[in-house]
């Protein structure tokens, strides 16, 4: 009697320069869900590889039976943008999310995230207990000030169901941060934590934090807001001090003190202006970039 799960499911690979890894991580996943589900696909997304990461995969997918696609990205797009290729082109009602070919967990986390999805739950991390100093602070500062219900933090991967891909992309064409958009979603997520650590850092995560907080949290406009009050602070009380010596008709001292409270105000006055242009950049970015990817080819591979 078949007894495997009958939801069908994709799993999204990203790749960059993976080498042999993405083959054996590949095999791994792919193990998994053959052994639990009776309809998948595994869609791997070359995001611009120059070493034999595609080749490996390539020879090894026409030796296994599920259906995988790999995904020819025609530039380096970075992980965010090559992913929301990858769900695009993803089928599934259950969706895996890859972001990296090291497996620091158990490989049976795989399905329990299915079966924590199956209590109600849209969207499932699979996080490890111990992150890095930088991440927690990011994390920290990102949740102190974000408008959701649900505490972000590291995590190795994460199931979406079709409805949360859905809904964040009926919010919005362009998905700069996909972890905080589902958590902006307004549906129901869960964290599914292991016992480890993830070693790697990806690149481009320090951009992609700062568009994060400014897109997904109010962090932005609250120290725009604490620089121009105390800019406000600074400003009377350069007026306070112009009054007394004027009452007083004292002749003028204190211009190394005037001269400091002018530039402290300037270089609040320049801070200010570096957020509003942050977030006019992001503005132009998400209303006027019509084309999010470019996707040079697409190959689909099946014994």
């Amino acid at each position: 009697m078949n007894t495997k799960e009958k939801n069908f499911i994709s799993a999204v690979v990203y790749l960059h320069n993976d080498g042999a890894r993405a083959t054996e991580f590949c095999r791994a996943v792919a193990a998994q869900l053959e052994e639990h589900f009776a309809q998948y696909e595994l869609v791997a997304v070359d995001d611009a590889c120059t070493d034999d990461t595609v080749e490996s995969l390539r020879a090894w997918g026409k030796e296994q039976s599920a259906p995988l696609t790999i995904l020819h990205m025609s530039l380096y797009h970075g992980l965010e943008n090559a992913m929301n290729a990858g769900l695009d082109a993803a089928i599934g009602d259950y969706v895996y999310e890859f972001d990296s070919t090291q497996m620091a967990y158990p490989v049976d986390c795989i399905f329990k995230a299915y079966q924590t999805a199956l209590q109600g739950n849209d969207i499932v991390s699979v996080c490890p207990a111990v992150s890095r100093s930088g991440s927690e602070l990011f994390y920290k500062i990102f949740n102190a000030y974000s408008r959701s219900p649900y505490r972000l933090r590291t995590d190795a991967f994460r199931l979406v169901t079709r409805r949360a891909i859905n809904r964040v992309h009926a919010s919005s064409a362009h998905l700069p941060y996909r972890k905080a958009a589902y958590a902006a979603s307004g549906l129901k997520m869960a964290d599914l934590v292991f016992d480890g650590r993830m070693t790697e850092k990806q690149p481009g995560r320090f951009n992609l934090a700062i568009d994060s907080l400014a897109l997904y949290t109010d962090a932005g406009f609250k120290v725009s807001m604490g620089i121009t009050l105390c800019m406000l602070v600074l400003a009377l009380a350069e007026l306070f001090y112009t009054v007394v010596v004027f009452l007083t008709g004292h002749p003028v001292a204190g211009w190394t003190t005037t001269m400091f409270v002018i530039t402290v105000g300037f270089a609040g006055l320049f801070a200010v202006l570096t957020i509003v242009v942050k977030y006019l950049s992001l503005l132009l970015d998400l209303t006027f970039k019509q084309q999010k990817y470019l996707v040079e080819s697409i190959e689909k591979l099946q014994k």
